[in-house]
């Protein structure tokens, strides 16, 4: 009973190449040794994803998984975060505070962006990996704390050390392993296996019933891209062309979603004419009554052009979502 509740909490890992499948297997030897482990590589590769499987493969896994982004938290309060503070330990501290370490008791504690980590930080942290206490900020007495420890980078902790921005003492400790996660562009096959079960939860979601699935252009170009922002773009890049598109058939996925919202006019040369200014338009009806005619004629040609998917009329009209919706409300009898 406890063997199948453990395997329905460890977190689904999608992928049949080689890179991919040697990474789980040194995760799955590693997790049971209660030691540190670094999880090292680029951003949106999953490294919390392994982590929480790290965690629920482990003797651990009934215990609870506390995660700090380090690079998240301010130099000044990291320390209480971690260690929890005193009443009156600084300006509005009202009260006891418990701080990670203390949640993550008898689990597993992950510091992701742990080589944004303050040296402060680090000089309390090397002493709990040391000796498995700690105190609270503002606090003298000493806190024991039965926590295992998995820190994330993308960043070169060797380096960092020689820079003089992270303790020699506390990557020896926290390095009992360092596991490197392979980039997307390493794992050859994973890409059209993680774009169709992201297309059919995507599909899922937006309550529809036939499977998603990517024509041989849409296919080709999710396997030529580089993916420089890994599983995570990757999964963004599907989820948009599902949404977006009308039919089961993905035809067309759009890799950079900021392509073409910001073009610059063309500067004009010196020798080129200045333009006629436009003529008036004859007067005839009132200026509100002309203003409602152009923005339905408008509202019904994006429509038509985005066979009446919304959000793809609203890109079309340079209008926000909400706008679009507010304009569509008002106009729609008339449609």
């Amino acid at each position: 009973m406890n063997a199948r509740r453990q395997n329905d909490k460890v977190p689904e890992a999608i992928g049949q190449s080689e890179a991919f499948v040697a990474f789980q297997e040194a995760l799955s030897r590693v997790a049971p040794v209660e030691r540190p482990v670094l999880l090292l590589g680029e951003r949106g590769t999953g490294k919390e994803l392994a982590a929480a499987r790290l965690h629920y493969l482990s003797g651990r896994w009934q215990g609870p998984m506390i995660t700090l982004n380090c690079a998240a938290m301010a130099p000044t309060l990291i320390e209480a975060e971690l260690f929890g503070h005193e009443a009156g330990a600084f300006t509005g501290a009202t009260r006891r505070r418990a701080g990670r370490f203390e949640a993550a008791d008898g689990g597993t504690l992950f510091l992701d962006e742990i080589g944004a980590m303050p040296l402060e930080a680090q000089e309390k942290l090397l002493r709990v990996v040391e000796y498995g206490l700690f105190e609270r900020v503002g606090g003298s007495e000493p806190i024991a704390a039965d926590v295992r420890i998995v820190g994330a980078t993308n960043a070169d902790l060797p380096g960092l050390v020689r820079a003089g921005r992270f303790k020699a003492d506390l990557l020896d400790r926290l390095s009992f392993e360092a596991l490197v996660l392979p980039p997307l562009r390493q794992r050859r096959g994973d890409v059209m296996l993680l774009a169709n079960h992201f297309a059919a939860r995507m599909a899922f979601e937006l309550g529809r019933h036939e499977i998603a699935q990517f024509s041989d252009s849409a296919a080709a170009a999710l396997e030529a891209h580089p993916w420089p922002g890994n599983v995570r773009q990757l999964k963004n890049v599907v989820e948009r062309a599902v949404y977006r598109s009308d039919q089961s058939l993905i035809e067309r996925v759009e890799l950079d979603p900021f392509a073409g919202l910001a073009t610059a006019p063309p500067t004009p040369s010196p020798q080129s004419a200045r333009p006629e200014p436009p003529a008036a338009p004859a007067l005839g009806p009132s200026l509100p009554e002309q203003v409602r005619r152009l923005e339905l004629a408008l509202l019904g040609q994006a429509l038509a052009q985005a066979r009446h998917n919304q959000r793809r009329a609203a890109e079309l009209l340079g209008l926000g979502y909400n706008q679009f919706r507010g304009l569509y409300r008002k106009y729609r009898h008339l449609l």
